[in-house]
C-alpha cells in the first residue's frame, strides 16, 4: 500500500473512534486515539499482522477494540497512557520552553512593531502619535505595566524622555526597519532599567510586581506541594508492591486479585510519581537560578547606585549598560515566574489521572490485601542488598560496572528506568528498584541494574531471553513502553519528550583503574637530519649567510665594566706530604776559632798599640 493511501486510510480510522467515542459522552484528542490504535495492533492478543494490510474486517475489529479501551473508564492502563499522552503534550525542557515563550511574545508584538517601523509620519499630531505608540510598545515588551492605566503611561513616558525625546523622531524615521527594531528593543531595556531603579529609590515604579519576592514565597509552595505528593504516591506504590510480591509468592491469590489489576494500577502510581520527580528537578533548577539571580538583582542596583549618586549628569556609556543588564535580570525573573506556574498547573492537571485507584482499592480491601504484608521502600529495599555484589571472577566475557571504577556512574542511561529487569520478566511485570551498588551490567552498549545479586546472575546467563520476555509484556500493556522507555524497541511509539532527550543514550561509561606504564626511550636509532631543510628561501638565505661571513671578521671588545664579568676557571693541585733519604749519614769537625787581641788596655805611651794573635789551630791538627 502506498505511504500515502496508508496515511489517509490511518486518519480515516483515528477519526471513526474519536466519532464513536463522542457518541458516547467522551471526549478523546487524535493524539490519545492514535496511541491506542497503535497499542491494539501491537498486543498479540489481538491477532493483527503488522505485515499485512488491513481488510474492511480488520477495521471494524480495530475500531471496536480502540473505543472498548477508550471509554473503559475504570481502567489504570487508559489512566496511565491518558497521563503519559497528556504529558508528552504539555511537558517541554526548561531551554525549549524559555525559547518558545520568547518566541510567542514577539509574534504577539509583531503587529504593534510593524505598526511603529512601517509609520511615515510627517505632521506634528502624527509625531505625538507615533511616540505614544513607542511607549505603548515599550510597556508591552517590558511587561511592566498596563499601557491603559495612566499612571503607568507617564511614568514611562518620562523615562523615554530622559533618552529619546521627541526631537529624535526625525532620525528615527530615516533608518532602516531594522535598525527601527533594533532600536526599540534597546529603548524598552533602558526604560525598563531606569523604571526598575526609580522603583528601588522609592521615587516609581507603577504596576511593578516585585517578583523576587513572589518567586521567594512560590517556589518553596510549589516544591512543597509536589513533595506532599510525591510521598502519596510513594507510599501507594510501596503498597502495592508488597502484595505483588506476596502474590508472586502465592498463585492462588494471582487468579483472585485479577480482576482488581493490582500491576495496572501499580504502573499508574509509578508513572505518575516518575513525572513528579521530573517536575521537582525542574523548580529545583529554578530556585538555584532565582536565588543566583537575587544576588546579581542586589549587586546591580548597587553599582548603579554608586554610579548616579547625586550627579545631575551621567554619561550614557556608563549608565546605558547597567540599566540594559538590570533590565535583562528582570526578564530571567519573568521567564521563572511564567515556568513555575507552568509547572505547577501541569502537576495539578496529572492528578485526575489517578481518580481509579479510590475505585479499586478503597481502604477496607487495602487493609486485607496488607495483611501479614510487611512494607519496604524502595530505600530500603537497596540497603538490604548493598554488600551482594557481583564477583568479577564469575564472568570473563561480560563487563561489570562499579562505582569505583566508573567516573561517570551516575550519569549512565539504565535500560528499564532502573528498574531490575529479570524480576519484571520472571514475576509478570513486578518493578522493583535496581541496586546499582551490585553492580551494573553492560550488554550491547546497554546498561541494566539488578535489585539482587542471583537475579543479577541469572540474567546474565541469558540476556536476550529476558529482554525478549520484557518486550513482549510491553505489547500486551502498551503503558509500559513509555514508563520503562522502551522506545528503542518500538520505534513507533516514541514520546516526544524522549525524541529530545536522545543525546543521553550515547553516554558512554569512563571506567577508571591503577595501572603502570614503562617505555623505553629511543628503542630505534634516530633518523632525523637536524641540517635538512625543505624551505629553498631558507636554504637561499643561509646560503646568502655564509657568503658574507667570507668577508667578515670576527671581533671582541671588553670594556672597564666588563672585563670581570667573564668566566674564568683555574685548577689546582692540593699540597702533600714528602721526603728524601741520603745513603750515609757524615760529619765534620773544624777548629773553634780564637783570636786574642793584646794591648788593649794601654800603657804607658799615649798611643795604644794593639797587637792580634790568632791562636786557631790549623784544620788539619783537630
Amino acid at each position: 500500500m502506498p505511504l500515502t493511501q496508508a496515511e489517509s486510510v490511518i486518519k480515516n480510522i483515528i477519526r471513526e473512534i474519536g466519532q464513536e467515542c463522542a457518541a458516547h459522552g467522551e471526549i478523546v484528542s487524535e493524539t490519545l486515539v492514535a496511541f491506542m490504535v497503535k497499542a491494539v495492533v501491537l498486543d498479540p492478543s489481538n491477532g493483527f499482522n503488522m505485515d499485512r494490510t488491513l481488510m474492511k474486517s480488520d477495521v471494524q475489529k480495530l475500531v471496536k477494540l480502540c473505543v472498548a479501551r477508550l471509554l473503559d473508564n475504570k481502567n489504570p492502563s487508559l489512566d496511565t497512557i491518558k497521563m503519559q499522552v497528556y504529558f508528552d503534550m504539555n511537558y517541554t525542557s526548561r531551554e525549549e520552553f524559555l525559547e518558545e515563550h520568547h518566541r510567542v511574545l514577539e509574534s504577539r508584538l509583531g503587529s504593534v512593531s510593524r505598526e511603529i517601523t512601517d509609520n511615515r509620519a510627517c505632521a506634528r499630531e502624527e509625531l505625538e502619535s507615533l511616540y505614544r505608540k513607542i511607549v505603548s510598545y515599550v510597556l508591552l515588551r517590558s511587561g511592566l505595566g498596563s499601557p491603559t492605566d495612566i499612571k503607568i503611561v507617564r511614568e514611562a513616558t518620562a523615562a523615554l524622555q530622559s533618552v529619546f525625546p521627541h526631537s529624535e523622531l526625525g532620525t528615527f524615521l530615516t533608518l532602516t526597519k531594522k535598525d527601527k527594531e533594533r532600536q526599540l528593543k534597546e529603548l524598552t531595556m533602558i526604560v525598563t532599567g531606569i523604571r526598575l531603579f526609580n522603583r528601588d529609590c522609592g521615587k516609581g515604579g507603577e504596576g511593578i510586581d516585585d517578583l523576587p519576592v513572589i518567586l521567594h514565597e512560590a517556589i518553596p509552595a510549589t516544591t512543597q506541594h509536589i513533595d506532599s505528593q510525591l510521598q502519596i504516591a510513594q507510599d501507594q506504590v510501596y503498597r502495592y508492591t508488597a502484595i505483588l510480591e506476596k502474590v508472586t509468592k502465592n498463585p492462588l491469590m494471582s487468579k483472585e486479585l485479577e480482576p482488581y489489576m493490582l500491576k495496572e494500577a501499580l504502573y499508574n502510581v509509578r508513572q505518575y510519581e516518575i513525572f513528579l520527580q521530573i517536575i521537582l528537578s525542574d523548580i529545583i533548577t529554578c530556585a538555584q537560578e532565582v536565588e543566583i539571580m537575587i544576588k546579581q538583582l542586589g549587586a546591580q542596583l548597587e553599582l548603579l547606585k554608586s554610579t548616579v549618586k547625586s550627579r545631575t549628569a551621567i554619561p550614557t556609556s556608563q549608565v546605558f549598560p547597567i540599566f540594559i543588564s538590570l533590565a535583562s535580570l528582570w526578564t530571567s525573573f519573568q521567564d521563572e515566574t511564567v515556568l513555575i506556574s507552568v509547572l505547577s498547573s501541569l502537576t495539578s492537571h496529572l492528578e485526575p489521572f489517578l481518580g481509579a485507584h479510590e475505585l479499586l482499592f478503597p481502604d477496607r480491601i487495602m487493609q486485607g490485601l496488607l495483611d501479614d504484608v510487611t512494607v519496604k521502600t524502595d530505600v530500603c529495599r537497596i540497603k538490604e542488598h548493598m554488600e551482594d555484589r557481583v564477583r568479577l571472577t564469575d564472568f570473563k566475557k561480560l563487563e561489570w560496572l562499579f562505582p569505583e571504577t566508573t567516573a561517570n556512574f551516575e550519569k549512565l542511561l539504565i535500560q528499564y528506568r532502573g528498574f531490575c529487569g529479570y524480576t519484571f520478566a520472571t514475576t509478570d511485570g513486578l518493578l522493583l528498584p535496581g541496586n546499582p551498588t551490585i553492580g551494573i551490567l553492560k550488554y550491547k552498549e546497554k546498561y541494566y541494574t539488578f535489585n539482587t545479586r542471583e537475579a543479577a546472575y541469572s540474567f546474565a546467563e541469558n540476556p536476550e531471553y529476558y529482554i525478549g520476555l520484557i518486550k513482549e509484556k510491553a505489547k500486551k500493556n502498551a503503558e509500559l513502553i513509555q514508563l520503562l522507555e522502551l522506545h528503542q524497541q518500538f520505534e513507533t511509539l516514541v514520546p516526544y519528550s524522549q525524541v529530545r532527550d536522545v543525546d543521553k543514550h550515547y553516554i558512554k561509561p569512563i571506567t577508571k583503574c591503577e595501572s603502570s606504564t614503562q617505555t623505553d626511550t629511543h628503542i630505534l636509532p634516530p633518523t632525523i637530519v637536524r641540517a635538512y631543510e625543505w624551505n629553498e628561501w631558507e636554504l637561499r638565505r643561509k646560503a646568502i649567510k655564509l657568503a658574507n661571513l667570507r668577508q667578515k671578521i670576527t671581533h671582541s671588545v671588553q670594556t672597564d665594566l666588563s672585563h670581570m664579568r667573564r668566566e674564568n676557571c683555574s685548577q689546582v693541585y692540593p699540597l702533600k706530604d714528602a721526603s728524601t733519604q741520603s745513603n750515609r749519614e757524615g760529619s765534620t769537625g773544624v777548629p773553634k776559632p780564637q783570636i786574642y787581641i793584646a794591648g788593649l788596655r794601654g800603657g804607658r805611651s799615649k798611643t795604644t798599640h794593639a797587637v792580634k794573635v790568632n791562636l786557631t789551630r790549623a784544620v788539619d791538627e783537630t
